[in-house]
This record gives structure tokens, sequence and C-alpha cells, in this order.
């Protein structure tokens, strides 16, 4: 009698553990606008270290094209807004950990990605381009014949790179787009993986040496929030479809891209915008 009942108190106290264990890892970021409002503060998964998107400066604030419109977004809910600073391949891990209330961090609307996350509405365009030096002849993919190439673990240039590369080039993996790059400005690699934007460091850090060479894909990013997340997420799509329509998007576009706003899909295919 004495150990059924032993048995009985271990198991409810592991049911109970069990409960606790559930309970404490369930999300903890807000899922609706009314819970961010009420917590003040919109926290937002962001790139660390990748300028011109997300970067943090000398004086420890972070920056960049998507802090500028996440900071817009927290104006328009009438919070303030905390940023995490992300590497690549934690950026999804993060959001559905329920460490960050939504990402605007370079997130390149795949339809793999779709299924794991919820995309906004585009709100900028992007191209996936290999970067090579200006005195060698890269017009084909066959052309990246044994070169040795950087990309960023896992981003859209390393699928990229991966897809369209001979399988005598050496791909060469590295954590984030900050040591990707850093592996090609400092030799230890002929080529990098990138999207259009990584000529401006490349150029600062050597300048007249590279250039794009081949362009593989073209991208638009969109915000991301858990999928099934209704409310935040035409909460986000209304907010894009304002900013493009007052200038605001234009303002950043030109601060940041210098270039003019484009044009973006209705849709994208295997990339729902709405939250079903």
């Amino acid at each position: 009698m004495f150990r059924m009942k032993l048995n009985r108190r271990h198991a409810l106290l592991g049911a109970a553990a069990l409960m606790a264990a559930a309970s404490l890892a369930q999300p903890a970021a807000a899922i609706t606008p009314a819970e961010i409002k009420a917590k003040g503060k919109l926290v937002v998964g962001i790139q660390g270290d990748n300028p011109p998107w997300g970067f943090v400066t000398s004086g420890g604030k972070q920056d960049g094209l998507d802090a500028d419109i996440a900071t817009l977004f927290a104006q328009e809910l009438g919070v303030q807004v905390e940023f995490v600073p992300l590497e690549v391949n934690n950026r999804i891990p993060a959001l559905t950990a329920g460490r960050v209330d939504v990402l605007f961090a370079t997130m390149a609307m795949l339809p793999d990605r779709a299924k794991a996350v919820q995309f906004s509405k585009p709100y900028v365009a992007n191209a996936i381009v290999l970067i090579g030096p200006k005195d060698k002849s890269i017009k084909t993919n066959e052309d990246m014949a044994n070169l040795t190439i950087s990309v960023a673990k896992g981003a859209a240039q390393d699928t990229q790179v991966t897809k369209n590369a001979p399988s005598t080039a050496t791909i060469r993996r590295y954590d984030g787009d900050a040591a990707s790059i850093q592996a090609l400005v400092s030799g230890q690699v002929e080529a990098l993986g990138g999207n259009i934007f990584y000529m401006d460091r490349v150029e600062k850090a050597l300048p007249g040496k590279y250039e794009n060479k081949l362009e593989f894909q073209k991208l638009y990013n969109g915000a991301c929030t858990r999928l099934g997340e209704k409310e935040i997420n035409a909460a986000l799509n209304t907010f894009i479809d304002k900013i493009r329509a007052n200038g605001e998007l234009k303002k950043v576009y030109d601060k940041w891209m210098k270039v003019p706003v484009p044009e973006f899909p209705a849709t994208l295919e295997g990339i729902p915008f709405a939250a079903n």
C-alpha cells in the first residue's frame, strides 16, 4: 500500500513538473497588437551586423533600414521599440520560441520559410548575387568552376550559390553576413555570395577590386510573425500599405538604399501575405 501511494505521489509530481515545463516553454512574446500596447513595447528581431539593413552603431544604437521600418511600426502601435540583434541562423528560432514579437531582419520571402513563419506584404526588394574580382571573367554559372566562395550559412545566398555553382566550386559557409564578407576582403576566398547591397561594404574595405558578377534571384523582404497570429499580421499589412502610400517608405529608401521604391507584387507563389 505504501509503495502504491509513493508511486502515485511520484506520478503526480512528475505530471506537475511536466505541466510546469510546458508552461515555461510557451512563447513569452505578445501575439496581438492589444497585448503589445498593454506591455508598452514591441520586441523586434533584427540583424545586428548587416548594413544597410540592420546593424549596431559605434554608439551602441541599432540602426539601418529594418530598424527605421520597425521603429515606424512601433510608433504606429504607440509603443517603444526594443531590438534583439540576431544572426541569420537564429532569426526564425528566436521568433518561434517567443524571444521576439516580430522579425524585421532582412527576411527574404521564400516558400520554405513561409511554412515556418507568417510573412507580411513585402516592404523592400533585393537580389541575390555573386561578387567577384573585376579582373576575372565570371559571366555564367560555369565560370564559378574551381572558385572558393563564401556565403552566410543558411541564408538565401547559401541556397542560390549551392544550387548554381558547379561541383568543382568550394563553398565555405560562415556564421553571418559580416564573417562571409570578411572572408572575401581578407583573401580567404575568391568570391562571395550576397545581395546587391553587399558591394557598398566590400568597396569600402577594398576600393575598386570587386563587382557584382552574376544575379541568381530577385527577392522581396517581409516582416515575419508566428503562424496563425492573424491580428498582428493584419496590423503589419495595414501599416505597410500606409507607409507605401504616405511617402514614409520612400524616405527610408532614400536614406538607406538610394534607389527608387520598386513596384511590389500583389502575390508571391507559395507565400501568403495574410494569416489563415
